[in-house]
């Protein structure tokens, strides 16, 4: 049966360091003590997740490795299970599995109970599987970290209904802002508007010509990624007011159709890489025993991956 969880993150038997502290080599050892976490998707050739957290492994001396792994639907448990056995310490999980990885855990954070989704799994040495949901907080992080505020009573729209717009939407409403979710397929518009009641739903065929009231639109969907269903995904600004802000939770590309035509409006963009940094602290910490920077050097080194 999976509980509820509101205690800290499981502690490390490796000392913990602090974001300031003296970083450890450009390159580290493997033993067999090595701790050992990856991306769980389908696709996930296209995660940065593995240049990220291996770049921290690096820079904090830690010995562990971070691995993509490709998992179909429909052995996502097999594999999770498998993982387990094989001594890893947990898991990122990342489209189309993060739904499946709340079913799975043992033990659900508040966050994961209000996304509805899980994106981080944690092997506990008690055997159960903590699920956690750093997307929401991790998308916030990335927008104040680019300057814009959130502010009480404003309105946001969250195109998408899959757990990463789940996610989103619980941190944008703890946050005070009036949220309203729009997707291509209704029903599930719906159904997300049930499990979060203060959302508000529009119809997808509808919401570009409502931009002008909202202050923030964020697309959750993997439309416009490099690979995903419509590439090219670019609907009209026409409509937007000035002060609009446009975030995309996709990073690649770093700056999808959807950025550059709010852009050719003169709109400000937040792209996704912020959000892919700011949410992949916490599992890493509970992993590694390492709490991780996210500061200029570990952008330009993501960055460098993406343009490479």
């Amino acid at each position: 049966m999976t509980t509820h969880a509101t205690s800290a993150l499981p502690g490390s038997n490796t000392a913990r360091q602090s974001l300031g502290e003296h970083a450890g080599p450009a390159s580290q050892i493997i033993t067999g003590k090595a701790r050992l976490a990856g991306v769980i998707g389908w696709p996930v050739s296209h995660s940065r997740s593995p240049v990220l957290h291996n770049y921290w492994l690096r820079r904090y001396g830690v010995d562990g490795v971070y691995v993509p792994l490709p998992v179909q639907s429909g052995t996502f448990e097999v594999a999770v299970r498998g993982l387990q056995a094989a001594g890893f310490r947990g898991a990122n999980v990342t489209i189309p599995h993060k739904e499946s990885a709340y079913r799975l855990a043992d033990v659900l954070d508040d966050s994961a109970l209000q996304a509805g989704a899980v994106n981080t799994l944690i092997f506990q040495d008690d055997g159960k599987i903590r699920g956690l949901s750093t997307d929401g907080d991790g998308f916030v992080a990335s927008l104040q970290a680019e300057g814009h505020a959130i502010r009480s009573g404003t309105r946001a729209l969250v195109l998408g209904a899959g757990g990463a717009a789940r996610s989103v939407a619980a941190a944008l409403l703890r946050h005070g802002m009036d949220v309203h979710v729009s997707n291509r397929t209704a029903a599930r518009a719906s159904e997300l508007a049930s499990a979060l009641p203060a959302l508000g739903v529009v119809a997808w065929d509808g919401w570009e010509n409502r931009l002008g009231d909202y202050s923030l639109l964020v697309n959750t969907t993997s439309l416009g990624m490099e690979g995903g269903p419509d590439p090219m995904f670019s609907p009209s600004f026409a409509q937007a007011g000035a002060g609009l802000v446009v975030a995309d939770i996709v990073y690649v590309p770093l700056v999808t159709p959807l950025l550059a035509q709010a852009r050719e409006r003169g709109l400000a963009t937040v792209g996704g890489l912020g959000m892919l940094l700011h949410q992949a602290r916490l599992g890493f910490t509970a992993w590694f025993g390492v709490e991780p920077q996210v500061d200029d050097a570990t952008q330009a080194h993501v960055l460098g991956s993406l343009r490479g």
